[in-house]
């Protein structure tokens, strides 16, 4: 594969729009991981944020750097992308992620980003620069990993109701209160590691079309703490209007169904992340908060709610492929 003429400068631009996106995502999807801490009043929204952002960070020490392999190589041929293919990749996703945080509607950073990869890839190669096996891994999970938490979060309340069918439910509350405290710092881990890979596949992307590392050769460390740090601070600044549609709309949750939720979400992020599947955080939690709901009784669910959302899930990966595609012909006047 040639390497590119490509300036320092762009390189740096690059590099800091692919952690600006970073930032966003983490932005963007803290209501994932604190919705139900805070909506449960379990914690206050300022200390659930900061010990998601917390979690998100450490998630370094945990995880194999499978998902960010599976965006840097798998998915969009790497002989295709240049500087031009990322900047429209990430243009794309970054004001996806804006109109569906400013409209408080919880979509899928994650997929804003492979639909942005898919429609810059496309419009500079045509279909034919897309990796068939790559791409059909990320799109099944779409009804996957919304599923996956739906019947962990539907078990995991099957199970504790079992349990606990003796105890009191002041007692129930009592003690699920401290276990969310555990249930959210795991699914907030899960959430840095499997997200925070994404920036590093396009900028491991980025750097091997450079010519600065090899495909073979393993990711930069800075490029890995940058990643999971600016993630970090994304979350720490948080998507407040995001919170109120995760934790109220579409179930009322007290803390022992915070805690199914959580943990039904985790299990779902920790199998993805070791299968290397680029995943969505959203997509995950809704399907367990649904899961928990249906568990008690299908009333409990706020349908039309979740129907919109799993609207902006199906719009999600062509509407930043659109917009990918039209910042990659703008990137090529400019950059």
């Amino acid at each position: 594969m040639h390497t590119l003429e490509i300036s320092i400068y762009v390189l740096g631009f690059l590099v800091a729009l692919a952690l600006l996106f970073d930032f966003m995502n983490g932005f963007h999807d803290a209501a994932n991981a604190i919705a139900t801490v805070v909506s449960t009043g379990v914690l206050k929204p300022q200390t659930a944020v900061a010990m998601a952002a917390v979690f998100n960070v450490i998630a370094v020490f945990f995880f194999h750097l499978k998902v960010a392999a599976t965006v840097g190589k798998g998915t969009v041929d790497p002989s295709v992308v240049d500087h031009y293919v990322v900047f429209g990749a990430l243009i794309g996703a970054i004001v996806w992620n804006i109109l569906t945080w400013y409209y408080g509607i919880p979509s899928s950073s994650s997929h804003a980003l492979i639909g942005g990869l898919v429609g810059a890839a496309v419009a500079k190669a045509g279909t034919g620069s897309l990796i068939g096996t790559g791409l059909m891994k990320t799109i099944a999970f779409i009804v996957l990993s919304p599923l996956l938490g739906f019947i962990f979060g539907s078990l995991m309340m099957v199970l504790v109701s079992w349990l606990f069918v003796r105890s009191t439910p002041r007692r129930v509350d009592k003690w699920f209160r401290r276990m969310q405290l555990l249930s959210a710092s795991m699914y907030s881990l899960g959430h840095g590691g499997n997200d925070a890979q994404k920036t590093m596949g396009i900028i491991w992307m980025l750097l091997i079309a450079a010519g600065y590392s090899k495909a073979e050769e393993a990711l930069p460390w800075w490029v890995i703490i940058s990643c999971y740090t600016a993630i970090g601070l994304g979350t720490l600044f948080g998507g407040w209007r995001i919170v109120k549609t995760m934790g109220q709309k579409i179930t009322k949750l007290k803390p022992v169904g915070g805690f199914c939720a959580e943990t039904g979400g985790a299990i779902t992020l920790f199998t993805a992340s070791a299968l290397g599947i680029p995943v969505s955080t959203t997509h995950t939690i809704t399907g367990a908060i649904v899961g928990v709901g249906s568990a008690r009784t299908m009333s409990a669910v706020r349908w039309g709610v979740a129907g919109n959302i799993v609207w902006a899930w199906i719009l999600t990966i062509p509407a930043s492929a659109f917009m990918a595609a039209i910042a990659w012909w703008i990137g090529t006047k400019i950059l």
